[in-house]
């Protein structure tokens, strides 16, 4: 059931492709000093971005744009072998002031609110399978962090609500670490694997600063542990569990990506 929405449009949207089917579900935080001052953003005719949904703190739900329509959020984007990711997606905007304002963990209201709007809109929308529940930062991870690394994912899993790696085992921290400069057949596999979870890079490769940077994304995701890019034996194990969770995903019918 979709929680109470407040009305607060946006002129900020247009037509989907003909025929596109929505499949993905990207959540994003505001960064942002204050819940107003998003608003006001999303709402300006000028700055040219929205979002379908707006949750703040306290799980005040305000609907910004119709989910029929093609709200402006994702930008430049990739997942799962699609490029410009708001004509099949829904965006929601999590009003946190972000790393440039006073990153903050999300209060239990806002995560509640979040849940059962997500909640709502997964049975909408049943092509969003749980792999397709992303990051701003997972589908462009050279210019996002959001909604980043003191985010819940874990508990939105627990509710159905994308996936979740869980524990790694402890020989897995026993696994060497891979950072900028390293090469071989370790890092090949660590490309494939992030390319099997769905994030845009090359097979092939050294361990350079943009997969450092798609690491790191993926971290702020699933490998809470640390956010910088250097993917030590938990970080690897996770990594290799999430690939086999969405090869399991598109064995069972979810739909297609590279």
């Amino acid at each position: 059931m979709t929680p109470p929405l407040r009305e607060r449009p946006s002129p900020n949207h247009d037509a989907r492709p003909e025929g596109q089917v929505i499949d993905t579900l990207v959540l994003h935080y505001t960064g942002m000093p204050t819940a107003a001052a998003a608003l006001d953003r999303l709402s300006d005719p000028e700055a040219r971005v929205s979002a379908h949904y707006l949750v703040e703190e306290d799980g005040t739900v305000w609907a910004l744009v119709p989910e029929a329509r093609r709200a402006w959020h994702a930008g430049v984007s990739w997942w799962r072998g699609a490029a410009a990711l708001n004509g099949r997606s829904i965006g929601i905007e999590i009003v946190n002031p972000g790393h440039e304002h006073g990153y903050r963990p999300f209060p239990a209201a806002q995560m509640q609110a979040l849940a059962a709007l997500c909640r709502a809109i997964l049975a909408r929308h049943p092509a969003i399978t749980p792999g397709r529940v992303v990051a701003h930062s997972d589908v462009a991870p050279e210019r996002k962090e959001d909604p980043g690394e003191m985010f819940d994912w874990q508990g939105l899993a627990a509710q159905g609500i994308g996936l979740w790696p869980g524990a790694a085992p402890e020989a897995a921290r026993e696994l060497p670490s891979l950072g900028p400069g390293a090469a071989g057949d370790g890092v090949r596999a660590l490309r494939l694997s992030l390319r099997g979870i769905g994030y845009h890079l090359s097979a092939e490769g050294p361990y350079d600063a943009a997969l450092a940077r798609i690491v790191a994304a993926f971290q702020r995701h699933w490998a809470q542990h640390r956010v910088d890019g250097i993917a030590d034996g938990e970080t690897r194990w996770r990594i290799g569990r999430m690939a086999a969770l969405m090869r399991a995903e598109r064995k069972a019918g979810g739909p297609g990506g590279t």
